[in-house]
């Protein structure tokens, strides 16, 4: 019950004196507090089974009465004292006064001091005065509270349904997605111009802006990604003035300046061949940078690359990254992308756990590299460490997770559409696979029409491909094909 040096400062020197007397209201408010930082406390570190055990024992103990815990509210309770009962007619009671607090820290790791008291008459002076407060109407009983918070943690020994342990993995995984749609409102410009999974993209895709430095938009190709960086870039001109500064493809500087009028951005459009030559003459500065067909920015030591990278961090910048194949070739790649605006040694907060798992924690740490860092994640060749680390920054979605979460289906027709704000419906393309007739030359010389051969295609229609030994059954393919052509089939290819 310790007041904080700033409150306890504050009440000495308030000018009008107030008996902030207790009622029911406020004992019922202060025990809440106190419950709630309690279960706060069990979320911190990485839990052991020791601990665990611990937990569950107090859990026990509290229930079974074999451990009381009040809470003295009466007045802020400074003093410690500890009374110890043993069947000793000499010493039945030992008392311990001093300075030092029940916990880890006050009990090894600070200067306290304290002294022991041994004497019948002091020792029952000091059961008394322990009694009286323990006794005190404003002494509430929180033991209950407490053994319940233990139950209802991880350390809980009661089972849970695996659909709440999804529900709660969600809650959390969740967590950026329902502050973004909840923090962020659209420009009234762009209300009724979009979909409602871009307007969510658009809402979370701000919420990784404003909290990480940057976003990549990844939507696949199709679902509106230039409309809805417009509308991030947007958001943040009109909270925070801050006009966007716009480098793409000389392709698409054209569709940029139609955007650049019609959505009011105020933006400066620069080619992205012509970073080097236009960045460092920019007189203005632009603390938000739109980068458009980022996967192009895949070599960190190419000019083009180290000219935005300097600019970025320069002057500090937010960042909208924009590709719908932001990964390429290898998961470099997106760290590429993601080191423009994060630094080497910045604090991930996760760490790359399935190659922690895989070299185990001491090889891990030989690697020589902050554990929650991009350069621990570049270590790492599994999709996993990489799913959990664009999860912080990039939202994409495919055609088919919109046509599941958002779309409405026509029982008139059995497909799916999305409502168009005027109220008409754009329908899900149907996709038909269909066959189309090549007529190959029946010549001997041209090795391509064996390819298409009656006798190729049946034997490879014939063929059966497990997804292990993929190698052996091809060899033994290439020589069946071999033998129903009577001649070498392009040989070496297939075998390879």
């Amino acid at each position: 019950m310790n007041e904080r040096p700033d409150d306890e400062l504050r009440a000495a020197l308030r000018i009008l004196k107030t008996d902030d007397g207790l009622d029911l209201q406020r004992a019922a408010q202060l025990r809440r507090q106190v419950a709630e930082a309690f279960r706060d406390q069990l979320t911190k570190g990485a839990p052991s089974n020791a601990d665990e055990r611990a937990l569950q024992q107090l859990a026990q103990q509290l229930r079974a009465c074999k451990v009381v815990v009040k809470l003295h509210l009466r007045y802020k309770l400074h003093a410690k004292l500890y009374l110890l009962y043993r069947e000793d007619y000499n010493n039945p009671i030992t008392g311990y006064l001093g300075s030092s607090n029940l916990t880890m820290a006050g009990l090894s790791g600070q200067g306290e001091l304290n002294i022991d008291v041994l004497d019948h008459s002091p020792t029952q002076d000091l059961q008394k005065w322990f009694n009286a407060r323990w006794e005190d109407d404003w002494s509430i009983d929180i033991s209950s509270d407490l053994a319940t918070i233990i139950e209802e943690s991880w350390a809980g020994e009661r089972m849970l349904a695996p659909y709440l342990v999804y529900l709660k993995m969600a809650y959390h995984l969740s967590e950026d997605a329902r502050a973004g749609v909840s923090e962020f409102s659209l420009p009234r410009d762009f209300r009724n111009k979009l979909f409602p999974f871009q307007e969510a993209a658009v809402k979370i895709a701000a919420r990784y802006l404003n909290r990480r430095g940057g976003v990549l938009l990844g939507d696949v190709v199709g679902l509106g990604k230039t409309m809805m960086a417009t509308a991030v870039a947007r958001i943040f001109k009109d909270d925070y003035g801050w006009r966007p500064l716009i480098i793409c493809p000389k392709n698409l500087v054209t569709m940029w300046q139609e955007y650049n009028l019609t959505w009011d951005m105020g933006a400066e459009i620069i080619p992205l061949s012509q970073v080097q030559q236009r960045l460092p003459q920019l007189t203005r500065r632009f603390r938000l940078v739109l980068i458009d067909e980022s996967h192009t920015l895949r070599n960190r030591e190419g000019k083009r690359y180290r000219a935005i990278h300097d600019y970025l961090n320069e002057f500090d910048c937010r960042v909208i990254l924009l590709s719908a194949t932001p990964y390429n070739k290898s998961y470099e790649d997106l760290s590429a992308q993601l080191r423009l605006f994060v630094p080497d040694e910045a604090d991930l907060g996760i760490r790359p756990e399935n190659l922690i798992r895989t070299l185990g924690e001491r090889d891990f740490l030989r690697l020589q590299v902050p554990p929650r860092s991009l350069r621990a994640f570049e270590k790492s060749k599994h999709a996993d460490d990489w799913r959990e680390l664009m999860r912080l920054y990039m939202v994409r979605r495919t055609r088919s997770f919109i046509k599941d979460n958002y779309a409405e289906r026509d029982p008139a027709n059995d497909r799916y559409y999305l409502r168009l704000p005027d109220d008409s419906r754009f329908y899900f393309p149907d996709r038909l696979p269909r066959t189309i007739a090549i007529p190959m030359a029946e010549h001997a010389s041209d090795p391509y029409s064996r390819l298409y051969d009656t006798a190729v295609v049946d034997t490879i229609n014939r063929l059966s491909l497990p997804r292990y030994g993929l190698a052996n059954y091809l060899k033994r393919g290439a020589e069946r094909l071999a033998e129903a052509t009577e001649k070498p089939l392009l040989g070496n290819l297939a075998c390879r």
